[in-house]
C-alpha cells in the first residue's frame, strides 16, 4: 500500500523556515514567497487537490490561515516556489491577512516558536462549490468533511 505523501525542497518537518517564506509587513521584512511543494500517491478517486497553510499557535482564538488554494487540477502534483498568484487553474482564497494568496509567517516578536501546517488535500470532486469570498473556516470545514486523504509538513518559525 502506498501512502499519500507531501514533500518540499524548501521546508521540512520540525525545521525552521527560511526568512524568505515569511511575511513582509507588520514590522517584518521577509520575502513572502510561497514554498515549493510536491505530492505523490494520491488516494484512488482523487479528482482535485487543495493546499492549506495554518498556524495553530497564533495568539487568536482560532489560529491563523496563511494560505488556502482549492480546485487544483488532479494532473498537478507540485507547485514551484513562488507559485502563489500564478495558479491560474486554481482558486486562492482570502487568507487571514485579508488578501487572496500566500501570506508568510509573521508571529509576534517574543511570542515563541510557531508551527506552520502545510497540508495537501486529495478531494473527490473537481471543484469545491464555495463562494469566492468564503471564509477560511468554511473552506477548512468542507476540506475536512470531504477529503479522501491529506498529508502535512509542519515547519516552524520564530521572531
Amino acid at each position: 500500500m502506498t501512502t499519500f505523501t507531501l514533500h518540499s525542497q524548501d521546508i521540512a518537518e520540525g525545521q525552521l523556515k527560511d526568512k524568505r517564506f515569511s511575511f513582509n509587513s507588520f514590522g517584518h521584512d521577509g520575502d513572502n514567497v510561497s514554498p515549493q511543494l510536491s505530492w505523490e500517491n494520491a488516494p484512488e478517486g482523487t479528482k482535485s487537490f487543495a493546499i492549506t497553510c495554518f498556524d495553530p499557535d497564533a495568539p487568536t482564538e482560532c489560529g491563523f490561515w496563511h494560505w488556502q488554494v482549492i480546485n487544483i487540477p488532479v494532473s498537478t502534483t507540485s507547485v514551484e516556489q513562488g507559485a502563489s498568484g500564478k495558479l491560474s487553474a486554481s482558486l486562492e482564497m482570502r487568507n487571514d491577512y485579508g488578501f487572496n494568496g500566500y501570506g508568510g509567517a509573521c508571529p509576534p516578536e517574543g511570542h515563541g516558536m510557531h508551527r506552520y501546517q502545510f497540508t495537501v488535500w486529495a478531494l473527490p470532486v473537481e471543484k469545491l462549490e464555495v463562494p469566492d469570498d468564503a471564509s477560511c473556516a468554511l473552506v477548512s470545514f468542507i476540506l475536512n468533511a470531504t477529503a479522501l486523504g491529506k498529508s502535512t509538513i509542519t515547519p516552524t518559525y520564530v521572531r
